[in-house]
């Protein structure tokens, strides 16, 4: 038997030992799952994604309230994608993908099939924080005291950043004294660095004149190294983390594969939902609240299926309305365009060292290594204006990639994917990707049909508004500069590989370049949010008023980044687990951060 012959056994053993750790790791959280469905709780919650499954814990912690939470999707046990991270592309259009698509759009995606734009969303326990890439970023401090003054009393910084501070247990070594940080909550914090390009990157914002900062803490403006949900090199979610970890409770059901097509009313009161599971149709009853956790696009589809939403457009569809209100306005999402380039040495995280066999072992008995990294291994925020770098929030969030993007889950057109071939399969190279943090393009979310089983017709008017593109050509300008570095010049960085055929008819690196650029493949961030909008409750574009209540309906609440007045700078995971555990507190009447209010920093 020669050593190849021997190797590939060995490989082959490791890949099946791997699988089997990864399936058995979340099997005895299995249990949490309940076969027999009472007709009547306390509170009743649709959807067991980022921020079901926290509230769903939280109000379970109350043994006289009975919880019932309904989850479509199936189990966080179903495959060992699930937990490793670097695999989260694996998961888009599989069965754990709700897989939806918006309208074709006519000011970007020039580039894509259709014009239309893809958007991933979990259909499994835990949701979106089941497939995305696990960064861990809060939010601008100025996001929140700006929700503030517009009408979402008890939403500044100041009241948001215990709730951040209860849901954590970081893991970052020199983070742990921070008091910016905490230690003990339910999900890990990580860092996510795994190549030596990670230091690379710093050196590199530095000789751009800018701090390494902790984005987390006290100053978000610079380059910082990743923070990651993730624990041991394995994902954190907040269902394994709230849910499973923690064990079954008996005052708490929760039902997989189980639709909810409609909210019951009694009167304009909330009275329980009507779901399908097994391919039959339930009603359960709701005593005290129902409260919808369903996502972005879920949510609004389910208030509007149910009587709640734009008067002229239920009647439409002929749907009986319950409340006139804006559900489904207001869509808000980031764009992100990604700048890529070759780099002359074998540093990077091609797909030959994700596959070697060294990297399964160093992930399976020490749980570090390659696998551990979605990729990005850095993060920078920026204000692209020198007038605004004090007192408000950035312009501008950059994610590194040390690894150059696969660009074909994107469904680009057959002559433009031809030219992202060239780059070849196994090409070490980086990804810099520029994002915008307030985008002004405003979508909306509107049925098909009456049907639940039908998807919305989702229309995000992407890049509608100049100003999003001018965003966007300025990252291309730091990006310019980033690749001008000595550090990044020694890596042989170069925006050669960026000269495009389709975009030509302008001068290369020209801001009309740039903006065909964009308009061509700026794409989603996967952050959709706002559509059942919060706010005051005389403001006439809310849904929702700062307690998370629909307006002018009882017993009905909407806890998910739905709720957001307005996206929040970086990715809204984070944002998310905090605004669900400041609900539970909400729904249950009682302040469970007084201690951590006490201990905030100075400067909050």
């Amino acid at each position: 038997m020669n050593y190849t012959v021997i190797a590939i056994i060995i490989l082959s053993v490791a890949i099946l030992y791997f699988r089997m750790f990864n399936n058995s790791l979340f099997s005895d959280h299995r249990v949490l799952v309940s076969d027999a469905i009472d007709d009547e709780y306390d509170y009743v919650i649709v959807g067991g994604g980022t921020a079901g499954s926290v509230v769903a814990a939280r109000l379970a912690e109350d043994k006289t309230s009975r919880v019932l939470l309904l989850e479509a999707g199936g189990f966080y046990d179903e495959s060992w994608k699930f937990h490793i991270l670097t695999l989260w592309p694996e998961l888009q259009r599989t069965q754990y993908d709700w897989e939806y698509y918006t309208e074709p759009q006519k000011y970007s995606h020039f580039g894509l099939k259709g014009n239309r734009a893809y958007w991933p969303r979990g259909r499994v326990l835990g949701g979106s924080g089941m497939i995305n890439v696990a960064q861990y970023t809060r939010g601008s401090r100025y996001d929140f005291d700006e929700w503030a003054v517009n009408g979402c009393e008890g939403w500044s910084y100041k009241d948001v950043l215990p709730y951040f501070l209860k849901a954590e247990d970081i893991q970052i070594e020199e983070l742990k004294s921070s008091t910016y940080h905490n230690i003990g909550g339910p999900m890990a914090v990580s860092g996510g660095s795994v190549t030596q390009l990670s230091d690379m990157y710093m050196k590199a914002g530095q000789e751009l004149g800018y701090n390494i900062t902790d984005y987390n803490g006290g100053e978000q403006v610079g380059f910082s190294k990743i923070q990651l949900n993730t624990r041991k090199g394995v994902r954190e979610s907040s269902a394994a983390a709230y849910l499973g970890r923690p064990g079954k409770k008996d005052n708490l059901d929760i039902a997989i594969n189980s639709f909810v097509t409609k909210v019951g009313f009694k009167g304009n009161t909330a009275a329980g939902v009507y779901y399908i599971r097994n391919n039959r149709k339930y009603f359960v009853k709701a005593r005290k609240e129902v409260i919808v956790s369903a996502g972005s696009i879920n949510s609004p589809q389910l208030l509007m299926l149910s009587g709640i939403g734009p008067k002229e457009h239920l009647q439409e569809m002929n749907i009986p309305v319950v409340a006139d209100l804006p559900v489904g306005d207001n869509l808000q999402d980031h764009q992100i365009y990604a700048l890529l380039s070759k780099i002359n040495k074998s540093i990077g995280l091609t797909p030959s060292l994700l596959t070697n066999f060294w990297t399964f072992m160093q992930y399976q008995i020490f749980g570090t290594g390659p696998l551990t990294s979605p990729g990005t291994e850095a993060a920078a925020f920026i204000n692209t204006n020198d007038t605004r770098q004090c007192n408000t929030y950035p312009d501008l969030q950059i994610a590194m990639f040390s690894v150059i993007f696969n660009l074909s889950h994107l469904y680009l057109k057959n002559e433009i994917k031809e030219e992202y071939k060239a780059w070849g399969e196994n090409v070490d190279g980086i990804s810099f990707s520029v994002i915008n943090t307030h985008p002004k393009s405003r979508g909306t979310l509107r049925l098909r049909s009456n049907d639940p089983f039908d998807y919305p017709v989702l229309d995000p008017r992407y890049l509608q508004e100049q100003k999003d593109v001018d965003d966007l050509i300025a990252g291309i300008r730091i990006w310019e500069k980033f690749i001008e570095t000595p550090t990044m010049k020694e890596l042989g960085c170069s925006a050669d590989g960026m000269r495009k055929s389709y975009c030509m008819q302008h001068k290369f690196r020209s801001d009309a370049y740039w903006e065909c650029m964009i308009r061509h493949l700026a794409v989603t961030s996967y952050h959709i949010c706002c559509t059942c909008k919060m706010g005051a409750l005389d403001d006439p574009t809310a849904v929702l008023d700062p307690s998370l209540r629909v307006k002018g309906i009882k017993g009905l609440r909407v806890v998910d980044l739905s709720a957001f007045p307005n996206v929040t700078v970086g990715n809204t995971n984070a944002p998310t687990v905090m605004l669900a555990e400041k609900a539970a507190d909400m729904i249950r009447g009682i302040d469970s951060v007084k201690y951590l209010r006490q201990k905030l920093p100075d400067d909050v």
